[in-house]
């Protein structure tokens, strides 16, 4: 094959001209004077300055991402995604709500192929509002609460916030914990979707968030008869005297040490066992997502009739006559979110109720079931002790 030298460099004649690591740098350095690069053994990210009076950034740097011109190519790539902007929007809107990120602290992205258009999100909003942010790019985990390689557990205690856009939760390693200890505050969004980013679950207010769960707190300290009802047909009282609503679900980690998993928003109860009654018609999820409601007559705490769902159905039998145990009661109030998406989404949606039979033990019930079947109600109206806390799936005034 004979071969020709063109621009200095040779070359096979016929074969397409190959693009080398000198020609990518001088191409770059050459757009230097208007970009900044950020760069690690992990991450490139590219901003650019921006005129002011564009929304949220305010003449700061600007990351673009999926910017064309002519002999410029893209430091990630992924599959199509939505508008720059209203990643970046969401982005940053979960680092000032959520982490109370401030300019100059130390961000850690981490991030696996699946979530890469999330994890350069959150890159890119770090370095607008101020901060040199590392992205990290993972093999994708097997499944929930594997650790990630031992290189990123050391650097996850170097870092002020962490962030973890996988799709499998990381939230119960190792590795989070003890970058918990060493005082880092750390955001766990497993499954989080660019849908979620931009305009979606994650971004919520969570300061406001916060605001309503302790006005509902200080109302459910005592409560004790509960009654819900909803739409589809559903008509249920239960007792939670003596039982602690759990309000841990703010989404907020602002302080050393903290974690928090997103999208957030629900407060739940473990109802006394046995108290249970009436009438409950799941009409978006039972287990699986529902093409058609699936009705539960409850007696004496227990599911003793089911109509429909026949998957929820063998999964409460794996656990005898506890896996029909009304365990918890969850109410959504994260008014982004929402109830006909994916668990844990849909749990987390204002006006969503979430009923989980079998063990209790986690939600500071008494049962062990060994097994755990969910079901997610739309537009309740849950009352307690006569006065509501929703209303038709809205926050009553």
């Amino acid at each position: 094959m004979s071969t020709r030298v063109s621009g200095g460099r040779a070359h096979a004649i016929g074969t397409p001209l190959r693009e080398t690591t000198a020609d990518r740098e001088a191409r770059y350095f050459a757009l230097k004077s208007r970009r900044i690069r950020f760069s690690s053994p992990t991450a490139v990210g590219i901003v650019e300055r921006i005129p002011s009076g564009w929304p949220l950034f305010n003449g700061s740097p600007r990351v673009i991402i999926g910017e064309r011109r002519r002999g410029w190519r893209e430091p990630f790539t992924s599959a199509p995604h939505r508008p720059v902007v209203a990643l970046e929007e969401g982005a940053a809107s979960v680092l000032r709500t959520s982490a109370g990120l401030k300019a100059g602290e130390k961000v850690l992205v981490v991030a696996d192929p699946e979530r890469m258009g999330v994890g350069r999100a959150f890159f890119y909003a770090a370095a607008a509002l101020g901060c040199d942010p590392v992205l990290s790019l993972i093999r994708t985990r097997e499944g929930a609460g594997r650790e990630p390689p031992d290189v990123l557990s050391v650097a996850m205690l170097d870092a002020d916030v962490v962030l973890l856009a996988t799709v499998h939760s990381m939230t119960h390693t190792h590795a989070r914990r003890a970058a918990n200890r060493a005082g880092v505050r750390v955001i766990s969004m497993p499954g989080a979707s660019e849908e979620d980013l931009g305009g979606g679950a994650l971004t919520a207010d969570h300061g406001v968030l916060v605001q309503t769960m302790r006005r509902l707190q200080r109302r459910l300290r005592a409560a004790d008869e509960v009654h819900l009802v909803t739409p589809s047909g559903t008509d249920v009282t239960l007792s939670t005297r003596g039982r602690d609503w759990n309000f841990s679900d703010t989404g907020v980690a602002t302080h050393k040490g903290d974690v928090t998993t997103l999208p957030a928003g629900e407060i739940f109860v473990s109802p006394l066992e046995g108290t249970a009654e009436g009438r409950l018609v799941a009409d978006a999820y039972f287990h699986e997502s529902l093409h058609t409601p699936a009705t539960i007559l409850l007696k004496e705490g227990h599911a003793t009739k089911v109509t429909g769902a026949e998957a929820a159905v063998l999964e409460m039998n794996r656990g005898g006559k506890e896996g029909r145990n009304v365990a918890k009661l969850g109410v959504g109030l994260n008014p982004r979110a929402r109830a006909t998406a994916p668990l844990p989404e849909a749990e987390k949606a204002l006006g969503a109720v979430h009923i989980v039979f079998g063990d209790s033990l986690a939600y500071g019930g008494k049962v062990a079931a060994g097994v755990r079947v969910d079901a997610i109600l739309t537009g309740a109206t849950v009352e307690v002790d006569d006065a509501p806390i929703v209303e038709k799936g809205k926050l009553p005034p």
